[in-house]
């Protein structure tokens, strides 16, 4: 397997995590995946799917908070939507181009 290869299904398989149920093993992929690799586009994929996970649980509970207020059912939706949309872009930025780290837009960088 070339570079090339390694990078799109590494860096794909971590931003595609979010699709696997379990809370558990979607973090868990892209953790281990940064640990295991030394490249540094993988690292910074691995990085940015961990971001998402992160900010998709903190939002999670806020609008979840929300909902008494009846504010937070249209906000899931758009969360649930958005969780569902945008790691599809990123698989596909990394296999058009797996030499550059694809970036989710609106999100709190909490690991650098």
């Amino acid at each position: 397997m070339n570079l090339e290869d390694k990078r799109r299904l590494l860096s794909a398989l971590c931003h595609g995590s979010i699709f696997f149920s379990c809370f558990i093993v979607s973090v868990a992929i892209p953790l281990i995946i940064f640990f295991a690799t030394q490249d540094k586009v993988i690292r910074k994929n691995a990085k940015e799917a961990l971001n998402f996970h992160m900010n998709l649980y903190i939002y999670g509970i806020i609008f979840t908070i929300l909902t008494v207020f009846l504010i937070g059912i249209p906000l899931l939706i758009l969360l649930l939507l958005m969780s569902m949309i945008l790691p599809i872009f990123g698989i596909a930025a990394v296999f058009s181009n797996p030499n550059k780290p694809y970036r989710y837009p609106c999100i709190i960088l909490f690991v650098r």
